[in-house]
Parts: structure tokens; C-alpha cells; sequence
């Protein structure tokens, strides 16, 4: 499912990532905002494929961190004059017409029993930028949903398109901070797909994928090797639509005109 696996390559990096391919810690937030004070939008993404495709002027990325953290960021980012929070990557398809491919622009963000809303205009611009994306609910999770049961019954009780590990902070913090908040989300996992173990497991502490781990899991268990195969094929489609239609969503993630 969405950002919690280490699709095509990606991994989980703490910090940010600037308009270039370096990577900074959470200390160094307020240096960043000063010296580019032309930036308006926070991106927030779960894998480090994400963060360099959503990087560009205007954008200061944030790979999955602690959550207080990410307040820490966008508290810095807000005084130096950012307007717009935007959770951006691959997700997991709930709604079981969704395709791998398929994109899904949020018009809330569900977190348990909160919903909030996403900003209106920001994202009718992005759905007019992203041509078929679906306008629709997007969930918000702390732990990967594996098995299609699991998608089905979260489809019946949220009415969620997607679901993610990072739109529910995004939408919390940016409604402590009184920002402009939007989602958009490429499907990688449909709903009828189990995600196998061998694709959740191995983590490092830092966050980046334990090899030897997912390798000892697939000799043990090779009956994972078919599904496996079929996520990363898929994978390696959803980042060549990502890139495509990260250009298509210009320098400010469309939120240039809005703010």
C-alpha cells in the first residue's frame, strides 16, 4: 500500500529534500525558508523517489517523519510566509474501481472518526490538471492495509478512494497552522491486490529497505514471488505517472494563483 513500501528503489528518508538532490535535517528547516523565502507549498511524501519527484522551486519536500516534527517544520515554514501544505506519492486503491495508475485528488482527508476538509480551490485546480483523476475521500493510516478485506471494509465504513500513511498528518498539521491543504495520490496497490509480506518487512531503522530480510522472507515463503513481481511492475508505472504529472502541476503544485 502507499508509501510504506519501498517501491522501485524508493526508501524512507528523514528530513527534507531541497529543490536540489540534498537531503537536510529538521534543524536546518528555518536556515532553508530564510535563504528561499519564494517558496509557498510544504510537500510531505513517504518515500525518497517521492520527495525528488515532487522537488522544484517553490517546494520544500518533507520525507515521513515523527509527526511533532513535522510541526516543527511547517511552524518555521509558516512564519516565513509558506501557504500550502500538500500530501503527494502512491497510495492503496479502497474503491474497487481504481487501477493501478488511476489517480485520486482529495476532497477530505479521513483520520479515524475526524474528516477534513481539503482546500476547494486548490483542488479543482489539481483536478484539472491531472487528467481522469477521481475526486474523492482519501484515509489516512499508521500501519499498512495488506489484504483486500481489509481495503473493502475501510471502503464500507470511510467511503475513502485511497488510503495512505501520510495525508492524515498532513491535514492535521496544516489545520493547526491554518494552511491550504490538498492531496493527490497515484494508485500502485487496487483494492483486489494483497500486498505480501516480503513487501513490508525489513525496514531499517532508518528507514531504508533491509534486503537480505525481504530475500530470507521470499526463500521461506516463494509463494510470494508472483505478487511481489506484480506490485513492483506496477510501481515502476505509477512513478513514471508520478514524474509526468508532477511537471504537468507546475513549480507550486498548482497553488501559485490560489494564494
Amino acid at each position: 500500500m502507499a508509501s510504506q513500501l519501498d517501491f522501485a528503489g524508493g526508501n524512507f528518508v528523514d528530513g527534507l529534500v531541497n529543490g536540489a538532490d540534498d537531503t537536510l535535517g529538521v534543524a536546518d528547516v528555518a536556515d532553508v525558508a530564510v535563504e528561499s523565502p519564494r517558496r509557498l507549498v510544504i510537500a510531505f511524501v513517504g518515500l525518497d523517489f517521492e520527495a525528488r519527484i515532487a522537488a522544484a522551486p517553490g517546494v520544500l519536500v518533507v520525507c515521513r517523519t515523527a509527526g511533532s516534527e513535522l510541526e516543527t517544520v511547517a511552524d518555521n515554514a509558516v512564519r516565513q510566509g509558506y501557504r500550502g501544505m500538500i500530501s503527494f506519492g502512491v497510495a492503496g486503491g479502497l474503491a474497487s474501481h481504481l487501477r493501478a495508475g488511476d489517480w485520486v485528488v482529495a476532497s477530505s482527508i479521513r483520520e479515524a472518526q475526524t474528516v477534513r476538509a481539503t482546500d476547494a480551490v486548490w483542488s479543482r485546480k489539481l483536478l484539472g490538471l491531472i487528467a481522469g483523476a477521481v475526486h474523492a475521500p482519501i484515509l489516512g493510516v499508521d500501519e499498512p492495509v495488506a489484504e483486500p478485506a481489509k481495503k473493502r471494509e475501510l471502503y464500507k465504513l470511510t467511503g475513502a478512494a485511497a488510503v495512505d500513511m501520510e495525508s492524515h498528518v498532513v491535514a492535521r498539521v496544516a489545520a493547526q497552522h491554518k494552511l491550504a491543504v490538498a492531496a493527490v495520490r497515484v494508485v500502485v496497490d487496487p483494492a483486489h491486490r494483497v500486498v505480501p509480506p516480503a513487501a513490508l518487512i525489513g525496514m531499517r531503522p532508518d528507514g531504508r529497505a533491509n534486503v537480505a530480510a525481504v530475500l530470507r522472507d521470499l526463500v521461506a515463503r516463494p509463494s510470494q514471488v508472483p505478487p511481489l513481481a506484480r506490485i513492483a511492475i506496477d510501481a515502476f508505472a505509477a512513478r513514471a505517472a508520478m514524474v509526468r504529472v508532477r511537471r504537468q502541476l507546475g513549480p507550486y503544485f498548482g497553488l501559485m494563483d490560489h494564494a
